[in-house]
């Protein structure tokens, strides 16, 4: 049955300021720019729970407002109910213009932005919201806020609060939410996606909104990954444990048409299109075994995916084309990232290795090795910069950062110029690394389309992490880069904000100075910055 319990903004008394650092735990990593402080850490109420939050994994979306949304309008405690899967829900973060904050789950009254919803198994859930206000001096309706999902509920933390608790919480009953994804450039509000599991109950449908996928008639495989299309204004992609990742335009009419063809080959790569003007538009079908997660390079050209088939696959997304690829070392792959300019993507799993694949080789150049359980979480720090000393762009040092079921982070640096290219095995003899001919793995950049098999270790570089800290005491499931700060995410639901060195004086000499990340924005670090070390092993 419905669930019609609403999690409301949490009172700031309720909130801790304060960081409960388990015993053993460090404070501080160090890098050679400086200090990582954290600086504090963001959590949900364990009495909020609505069941064992076991059930899913912890993930975490930046919402950034970068203009004061419009007054919005009153509105009641709304419970509704869609089919399960993924859910467009249109989400618009409202700011007060008399110094309150309402953050807002738009939908109900007929007078607020539509929310839209995407079966991914056959059944339904309900959802609670209500909207309250929490009283913030000053507050001009832009921030920074942390989304994330624990057990059956979404919870939302404002990062430019020291609070720990979050100020708001979405539950939804009988469905557990997976993942999410923010577009922060949606012209009419700003647009959040939430996928979820399944659910068993039909719920009353809101006005305004719409249904896809309705009791499972696309797809009824558990919704695995989100992501909205860059430039592409409202377009999303939607995958699924089946292998398939589907592409809706919120624009078009919510009736699905679940009438695509049969999959004769699940082992080949096919697209099919809709026949009508309907959702979903197009049908990636992409591998036979789940999807686990997809990410699109910051242009849009291209689309990667990884799956429990343990192959990193690159596709051209606008001419449907499948660019390189390769398996990994071992078991499944679990992440995947893209570089900002788009020339590398990083990709972790089961063999406990950070995967570097260059698109210009299009093939992988380098592993990191160093931790010591499944690579859960990798990405790019796009607001480092390291200091050139010619003043040219030639030798580009990339930093990045991985996390794993270790409870560890790593943080590396990627100077392609100082890899070290393994030499080729002569015939029938030795190995050798004088100067002469390459690995055959490095002869020449692979052909488009191509899907190579897992590499010998022998052949790919070892690339060493820069920093190796243990931040939490759970497995961890993320790790995001704000332009002040490196969040590092658990499993369980507790995230840590570990800010910057040159910020870090800051909140020390002001300690009412809040963090404010930005997305855009990318100023140089100042200090010599030692490379990672590049070694090979035979």
């Amino acid at each position: 049955m419905m669930n019609n319990n609403s999690n409301s903004m949490m009172s700031p008394s309720s909130a801790s300021s304060n960081n409960t650092q388990s015993p053993g735990l460090k404070t501080y990593f160090k890098t050679p720019e400086g200090k990582y402080k954290l600086q504090y850490e963001k959590t949900y109420p364990a009495g909020l729970l609505h069941f064992s939050h076991g059930k899913t994994v912890t993930q975490v979306t930046l919402a950034h407002l970068k203009d004061k949304p419009v007054q919005a309008q009153p509105h009641s405690t709304s419970t509704f109910g869609v089919t399960s899967g993924v859910k467009s829900a249109a989400a618009r973060f409202l700011g007060g213009g008399n110094g309150s904050k309402s953050l807002s789950f738009v939908g109900g009254n007929g007078g607020s932005k539509s929310v839209s919803g995407i079966g991914g198994r056959a059944g339904s859930f309900g959802v609670t919201s209500s909207n309250n206000s929490l009283s913030i001096p000053n507050f001009d309706g832009k921030g920074t806020y942390l989304i994330f999902n624990v057990g059956d509920t979404i919870f939302i933390s404002d990062l430019n609060s020291r609070d720990k608790d979050p100020i708001k919480s979405i539950h939804f009953s009988n469905s557990n939410p997976v993942c999410h994804a923010f577009d922060p450039d949606a012209k009419e509000g700003h647009d959040l996606l939430i996928g979820l599991s399944s659910g068993d109950d039909v719920g009353k449908k809101l006005v305004g909104a719409q249904h896809y996928n309705k009791d499972g008639a696309v797809n009824n495989s558990r919704c695995t990954s989100i992501a909205w299309v860059p430039n592409s204004d409202g377009a999303f992609v939607v995958a699924h444990a089946d292998g398939n990742f589907y592409v809706y335009d919120k624009s078009k009419d919510g009736s699905a048409d679940p009438s695509f063809p049969v999959i004769k080959d699940q082992t080949h790569f096919s697209v099919a299109h809709a026949r009508y003007n309907k959702n979903p538009v197009a049908r990636w079908h992409i591998c036979q075994g789940s999807i686990n997660s997809i990410a699109f390079s910051t242009d849009g050209t291209y689309i990667a995916t990884v799956g429990r088939d343990g192959y990193l696959r690159i596709f051209d997304y606008k001419n449907e084309q499948l660019i390189c690829g390769g398996k990994s070392y071992y078991g499944a792959l679990l992440c995947c990232a893209w570089s900002m300019d788009g020339k590398y993507v990083l990709a972790g799993g089961e063999d406990d290795l950070v995967q570097v694949w260059s698109m210009d080789e299009r093939k992988v150049v380098a592993w990191g090795e160093g931790h010591n359980s499944w690579v859960s979480g990798v990405a790019f720090d796009s607001y480092w910069s390291a200091p050139n000393s010619d003043g040219t762009d030639e030798n580009v040092v990339y930093r990045f950062g991985s996390v794993g079921q270790d409870t560890q982070l790593l943080l590396w640096d990627l100077e392609m110029d100082e890899i070290v290219v393994p030499m080729r095995r002569p015939h029938g003899g030795s190995p050798t690394f004088s100067i002469g001919s390459q690995s055959s793995h490095w002869d020449r950049a692979c052909p488009v389309g191509t899907l190579q098999p897992a590499p010998s270790m022998r052949d790919i570089p070892k690339l060493s992490p820069l920093v190796t800290h243990r931040v939490h005491t759970e497995p961890l499931s993320g790790v995001m880069f704000t332009h002040e700060s490196v969040l590092t995410i658990c499993r369980e639901g507790h995230i840590k904000v570990w800010v910057r060195p040159e910020f870090g004086e800051t909140q020390t000499n002001n300690s009412e100075s809040l963090l404010s990340p930005t997305l855009k924005e990318k100023p140089p670090i100042s200090g010599k910055i030692v490379s990672s070390k590049l070694q090979v092993m035979t």
